[in-house]
């Protein structure tokens, strides 16, 4: 199994022994024997993962994915002028790429994640960063229901554990309200790891 992301994926900022990719790592290779790789790297667009897909993805025949982009596709640099670093047609474009290169090459199973909401603010952005979130993220829906992929809906999730009160967001992220702090962390394991077991078991 390989994730394939961006820094959520990686980690950033935090213990690599603390985040949710390495302890889904753990727990999968303990309970399922499956090996699993993360070539994840900070800063990733889906332009950017496309482009090394064959030294990171194809060559290896992965033979399940989780795939998780997004969160610096729909942001705004302001050298950009007002423009996504990656736009919503050529993100859904990319992911369907991503998705169909991966079976092409060997991927029999296939998980697609949302993106958890942040707090950052972007004042040079035309909306919200929230909302270029969401946008970007329904998005990701449509690709999974379109590409027949699994999809682990981060944003829902936690915006219900937000709702019951169970948690804050200002107690997910970090200081710069986008990447996931240690309490983050153990919320997607949570979320993730029952899905993952459960799904992979199957191909045992």
């Amino acid at each position: 199994m390989y994730f394939f992301g961006d820094s959520i994926c990686f980690g950033q900022h935090v213990s690599p022994y603390k985040n949710w990719v390495t302890r889904l790592s753990e727990l999968l290779e303990k309970r399922l024997k499956v090996s699993v790789n993360n070539p994840s790297i900070n800063g990733n667009t889906t332009r950017m993962a496309l482009e090394r897909m064959p030294q990171d993805i194809q060559k290896y025949h992965v033979d399940v994915l989780l795939i998780q982009f997004g969160l610096n596709d729909c942001n705004y640099w302001e050298t950009d002028s007002g423009l996504p670093r990656v736009s919503k047609a050529a993100f859904h474009a990319n992911l369907l790429e991503i998705i169909e290169r991966a079976r092409i090459f060997g991927a029999k199973k296939i998980f697609l994640n949302t993106n958890h909401l942040c707090l950052r603010e972007l004042p040079h952005a035309p909306i919200p960063f929230k909302e270029s979130v969401l946008a970007y993220n329904q998005i990701i829906h449509d690709v999974a229901k379109q590409s027949k992929v699994i999809l682990n809906d981060i944003e829902k999730y936690i915006t219900s554990q937000i709702e019951q009160k169970k948690c804050d967001l200002n107690d997910l992220l970090l200081d710069d309200g986008v990447h996931l702090s240690e309490e983050g962390h153990n919320l997607y394991f949570e979320f993730l790891s029952t899905i993952l077991l459960n799904e992979l078991k199957e191909e045992k």
